[in-house]
């Protein structure tokens, strides 16, 4: 029986597609990338903002309409929180949550054989166990996205994910061990952690996510351990202490900011105040000089004036992030921002976000000037069909250089690059060495 994923949202989604791809194919499945060889056409969703949910149910229509004879699963983020919604889509044949998901293979065998129910997504209970997936990534990657946490606990007013994805839990040191080890195995040199909730990480047993960063960097044939998104709550001295220790750490920190307004954070429920999270910021520069810090911006949240908008943007230029993601607020059913009132109108929002995405050019447009005159070690990635060779330095920067041999790769060593310039996405430079362990 061939498969084909369709995944849409976030690393750790792309994470678990990984995953289950890997999962079917060990059950005996045949996995495909093209949708019309396919006998099931699974869809992995994410539900954080309703266009998402509308690109879902577009790419379920034309994939009927392309690929008639298959059957179409729904599975993910929307169908677990929205799974009434998720059941009057009628191209979905099958529809899954993200429970259990170690199930998939005999669910898949059930649906086949016509004893499964058309909705299938079973509820969380608040304590459910770490739901494991097998360790696996394309051949052709370089880096490994290793998913060691799972759910939230934070309830933020907007988001709908508590929902979709149930209370923290977290990846058993030794398992994260083994998994590390796995990927080193495929060849693979750089593992980025992920979860839902990144921070939380072994909050069960009283550690922090220093501990899985630690595993990973002392895993023989693992040459860099980077994070994927981060609340900034969690990130205390002592966790930013044992990951500066790390030689293998990339400093490289996606801390989700969402607003720069003291109001705005408390009607959002976030955790933290612009000053707190200001005094993170700053530590992570004494620390880890050089380093880049992203973030998610959010506009329009309900009741925002256009005096708070003016403080948060000019926060944001303050910290000055090596790049932003803006995006408008989208009411989610199920939560409490959905009912506050003053909700700001969509050309707002709009106009609000064109702001905010000049200034984020900007502010990535002087953080990439920056890194002229820099050497920095580059993993290498792939080759682009305009002649170069591109790879990231360790505090993300893409870093391009020529390529001189165009039937020689480069793909998966490290090379020493000297950064000459920069456009508005990324750097260009020229290699000094080809073994970052000789200087």
């Amino acid at each position: 029986m061939n498969c084909c994923f369709v995944t849409f949202g976030c690393k750790v989604n792309t994470c678990e597609t990984a995953g289950m791809r890997a999962m079917l194919r060990q059950a005996g499945f045949s996995i495909t990338e093209d949708p019309a060889q396919a006998q099931i056409i699974l869809f992995n969703s994410c539900t954080v903002t309703a266009s998402g949910d509308n690109r879902l149910r577009s790419a379920m229509r034309k994939m009927r309409r392309d690929c008639p004879d298959a059957r179409l699963v729904l599975m993910g983020c929307y169908a677990q929180a929205y799974p009434q919604q998720a059941a009057e889509i009628p191209e979905a044949d099958l529809i899954l949550g993200t429970k259990n998901r170690s199930r998939l293979p005999d669910l898949l065998e059930a649906f086949c054989r016509g004893s499964t129910e058309r909705l299938a997504v079973d509820d969380y209970t608040g304590s459910d166990c770490f739901d494991r997936l097998p360790c696996y990534t394309l051949p052709r990657n370089t880096r490994a996205f290793f998913k060691i946490q799972d759910g939230c606990n934070c309830f933020c007013s907007y988001c709908i994910i508590p929902y979709a994805r149930g209370r923290c839990r977290s990846l058993a040191p030794e398992r994260v061990r083994e998994g590390a080890a796995t990927f080193a195995a495929q060849g693979i040199q750089e593992i980025v952690l992920c979860g839902i909730n990144l921070g939380f990480y072994g909050m069960e047993w009283g550690e922090t996510l220093a501990q899985a960063a630690e595993i990973c960097a002392h895993t023989p044939g693992i040459c860099r351990v980077r994070l994927g998104s981060l609340e900034p709550e969690r990130l205390d001295a002592e966790t930013v202490g044992r990951l500066a220790a790390l030689p293998e750490f990339c400093p490289q920190f996606h801390l989700s900011l969402q607003s720069g307004c003291d109001r705005t954070l408390r009607r959002m429920n976030r955790r933290y105040t612009a000053a707190q999270y200001a005094e993170i910021c700053g530590m992570l520069r004494e620390r880890f000089p050089g380093c880049a810090i992203t973030t998610d911006f959010m506009v329009g949240f309900p009741s925002e004036m256009e005096a708070d908008f003016q403080a948060s943007l000019a926060f944001a230029n303050e910290i000055g992030f090596a790049a932003m993601h803006v995006f408008r607020y989208s009411p989610r059913k199920g939560t409490r921002a959905q009912t506050f009132p003053q909700q700001v109108a969509e050309r707002v929002k709009f106009e609000r976000m064109e702001r905010a995405q000049r200034a984020a050019k900007t502010a990535k447009a002087c953080f990439l000037q920056a890194q002229i005159g820099t050497t920095v070690p580059v993993l290498m990635e792939r080759e682009r069909g305009d002649g170069f060779h591109v790879g990231h330095a360790p505090n993300g920067t893409v870093v391009r250089f020529p390529q001189k041999n165009s039937k020689k790769s480069l793909r998966n060593q490290v090379f020493y690059v000297r950064i000459e310039e920069s456009d508005a996405n990324c750097c260009y430079g020229t290699p000094v060495t080809t073994d970052a362990n000789s200087s």
